[in-house]
């Protein structure tokens, strides 16, 4: 009887470590970094790893926004997301 419950203690230790290790792989490789790349205000792909900044439409296709009221909206939405935005490190 001592076999088996000291196979059965190891199988449920290997188990609980390599569960343990997958969840930290899982929160340093995905969870960390996607919650860091959101308080900057930015777009976290879990998928590819990837953080990246938002841009408005008109920035890709180059036509203006001729309605005032969201040409309004964006500039104070640019404002706003500059302002969250974590300093630049300038050389010295």
């Amino acid at each position: 009887m001592s076999k088996l419950i000291r196979r059965v203690f190891r199988i449920t230790a290997a188990v609980f470590l390599a569960a343990c290790v997958v969840l930290l792989v899982v929160q340093v490789v995905w969870v960390t970094p996607g919650q860091e790349c959101e308080a900057a205000g930015k777009w976290w792909d879990w998928r590819e790893r990837t953080c990246a900044q938002p841009i408005q439409i008109s920035d890709i296709t180059g036509r203006p926004i001729t309605d005032r009221k969201s040409h309004d909206a964006a500039k104070a939405d640019a404002r706003a997301r500059q302002s969250q935005a974590p300093e630049a490190v300038k050389p010295d």
